[in-house]
């Protein structure tokens, strides 16, 4: 079991497909709070009603793309609830991903650690960068503002593969407020 091990502590293993490197393509990415507290607002009469750091969070996300522009990020849809967030995170071809690499006969897109600096895993210009820049400033909003708030430590991604997928995704952010059944993760 050791090798489950970093610095002495066992660690989790990756939930990230190990043969894509997030640094381009199409995602479906869920973020939830802590405790799946309702931090973002409460659904009544099937409206959505955000808070200030909800709020917040739809902004930070409507600004991503701009922020990273280097990156040609689109988040063409996204859903703010009250315990969660589900966005498509579309990461397009741009200076940080134009290497390849064959993965058995598979053509798929590859960041050079030159180009990142990180010799392990790239940690920069990609999906884990932009998530971890809205989480971080949602975050920060709160402390700032002195709102109690947490989110998990992870986020939950999924490589969207074909037009299929992206539709039958989308359908489910837009019909998601109307279909909430209130916080199905609680006991």
């Amino acid at each position: 079991m050791d090798e489950l091990k970093y610095n002495g502590k066992y660690r989790i293993a990756s939930t990230r497909a190990w043969w894509h490197n997030y640094a381009g393509g199409t995602y479906f990415v869920t973020i939830c709070t802590k405790n799946r507290e309702h931090y973002f607002g409460e659904i009544v009469d099937g409206v959505m009603k955000k808070t200030k750091i909800g709020d917040y969070l739809e902004e930070q996300i409507l600004i991503t793309a701009k922020m990273r522009a280097d990156m040609n990020v689109e988040i063409p849809l996204f859903v703010v609830m009250p315990n969660h967030v589900h966005l498509i995170v579309m990461i397009g071809r741009n200076p940080y991903n134009t290497d390849y690499c064959d993965d058995e006969g598979r053509r798929i897109q590859c960041v050079s650690t030159a180009k990142t600096g990180n010799a392990f895993s790239p940690q920069l210009k990609n999906l884990a960068s932009i998530i971890r820049g809205v989480k971080g400033a949602t975050a920060s909003f709160a402390k700032d503002n002195g709102f109690e708030f947490g989110w998990q430590s992870r986020f939950h991604d999924h490589v969207i593969r074909n037009i299929d997928e992206l539709n039958r995704i989308a359908l489910y952010i837009e019909h998601n407020v109307s279909n909430w059944k209130g916080d199905r993760f609680r006991g």
